[in-house]
């Protein structure tokens, strides 16, 4: 593997629900986004399935 693969690969990570790291999938569930996105830390929202749904739309 090149470095510059190793670079990519080592970028992909995905918050963990238990404060670590997780790799970063190819295609993301909604839970996997609304982490990636940081939905809880940034939006005021309740519901953050909410907040996709208002992407999507958009």
């Amino acid at each position: 593997m090149t470095s510059q693969q190793e670079h990519i690969e080592s970028s992909l990570i995905l918050p963990g629900r238990d404060g670590g790291f997780d790799p970063c999938p190819t295609v993301m569930t909604e839970e996997e986004l609304i982490r990636f996105l940081r939905i809880p830390e940034i939006s005021g929202a309740s519901n953050h399935h909410h907040v996709i749904e208002n992407l999507k739309r958009r």
